[in-house]
């Protein structure tokens, strides 16, 4: 039992160079069996879907020509992803811890532990498996006293990567302050990504980085996102780090719920760290269909370049965060021109003020990068000897089940 994933991964590492041919029909057969269960299935070889993304759906999507279908995508890049992990339905909270410490952006919020936030409802799972996270919007409280809120990060951490969030509504409203984010233990060494984030009224998404010294914000390719910030740096300008704005004015707050949300990108490679947006209308079939392709997707939001900053120097060993924080460092400071009503403070008393508060994912998916396609184009091939000793490790897996 303890032997089949070490098997598998010595499988994977030969089949790294046979991507054309897979040396049997009864192989494929066992390893499509066998490495989902261990995290190393691969596309590649199977005919079978990556991973059934039945959240992600875009109902507008233009199909792909016969043309397009026969230019062959993966001909232009040699990047592959695939599947890590998978954060949807009723498992979505499984591999997520509850922060439940004062809120270290000095926040108008007591963050729940899981078991008070399931029970007080602002924890949940959907009967169609959405997954949602809420502001108490019930509770009237006396002025100073913090609202209930909840903030989750995973259990798991990631160096590089694509990270696909398929959100149907984002909190928004005055006084609220919601990011998803990824960050390293040891902030800011290990810097931080703010993939969704913005406060009160704001209706542009702002993309941020956040880091130890020396990192500069220089873009690697073109881009849509307005630059705010060049300089990532933690100690400087009260944190504001490397800010890109959206210029869609419905990719935060009301108007993008009133889309119907969509999909929130983050690519982590050699290559920087890049961000895109898709309306629900306009997600790639690719992201769709379960094979994402970012080299298709168009300019990105933003992109951080790996020569004003190193991707693997500053960044490393991100957990994933949700959060809705109220008033606090940003959202308190930028209340007074936001044109909502009163003081921060007293908007958080009523609890009505808060039925937008809320985050409602239909999934967040994690792939990491394969270079089985690049192999292949080079035409490099794994030893015969360590393709032979792999297929008598599985034979011997076969002759056990």
């Amino acid at each position: 039992m303890y032997g089949i994933p070490l098997t598998l991964l010595l499988l994977r590492l030969a089949l790294a160079g046979q991507v054309a041919a897979f040396p049997s029909t009864r192989l494929l057969d066992v390893w499509n069996s066998y490495a989902p269960k261990v995290g190393l299935y691969d596309p590649q070889h199977s005919n079978r879907p990556l991973h059934p993304l039945t959240s992600i759906t875009d109902q507008n999507a233009r199909p792909q020509s016969g043309a397009e279908s026969r230019s062959g995508r993966k001909q232009k890049r040699a990047q592959t992803w695939v599947v890590v992990d998978v954060y949807q339905g009723e498992g979505f909270f499984d591999d997520f811890e509850f922060f439940d410490q004062s809120d270290p952006t000095h926040g108008q919020v007591n963050y729940l532990n899981k078991t008070l936030a399931m029970s007080r409802g602002l924890a949940s799972v959907t009967a169609d498996n959405k997954a949602v996270m809420q502001v108490d919007n019930h509770t009237d409280l006396p002025l100073g006293q913090y609202r209930d809120s909840v903030r989750i990060t995973s259990s798991k951490s990631y160096t590089g990567g694509l990270f696909l969030l398929d959100v149907e509504h984002a909190p928004w409203g005055c006084g609220v302050w919601p990011a998803l984010w990824t960050v390293g233990a040891n902030w800011p060494v290990g810097g931080e990504i703010d993939i969704y984030e913005g406060v009160n009224l704001g209706t542009h998404n702002q993309v941020t980085f956040h880091t130890e010294p020396n990192c500069t914000y220089t873009r690697g390719v073109n881009q849509t996102g307005t630059i705010i910030g060049t300089d990532c740096d933690a100690f400087v300008n009260s944190n504001s780090g490397c800010g890109i704005t959206d210029p869609s004015q419905t990719s935060y707050g009301a108007a993008l719920n009133g889309l119907g949300g969509g999909v929130f990108a983050m690519k982590w490679d050699d290559d920087g760290i890049a961000s895109w947006f898709f309306h629900r209308s306009s997600i790639p079939p690719d992201i769709t269909n379960g094979d994402p392709q970012p080299s298709g997707w168009g300019y990105p939001t933003a992109q951080l370049a790996p020569d004003g900053c190193n991707p693997w120097v500053y960044f490393a060993a991100h957990s994933i965060v949700f959060d809705i924080t109220l008033c606090g460092d940003w959202a308190g400071s930028a209340y007074g021109g936001s044109g909502c009503p009163g003081s921060c403070e007293t908007q958080v008393m009523k609890g009505a003020n808060f039925v937008n508060a809320s985050w409602v994912v239909n999934s967040l998916i994690v792939f990491r990068e394969s270079n089985f396609a690049a192999s292949a184009a080079e035409g490099r091939g794994a030893p015969i000897w360590t393709l032979a000793a792999c297929i008598a490790l599985v034979a011997g897996i076969m002759l056990q089940s």
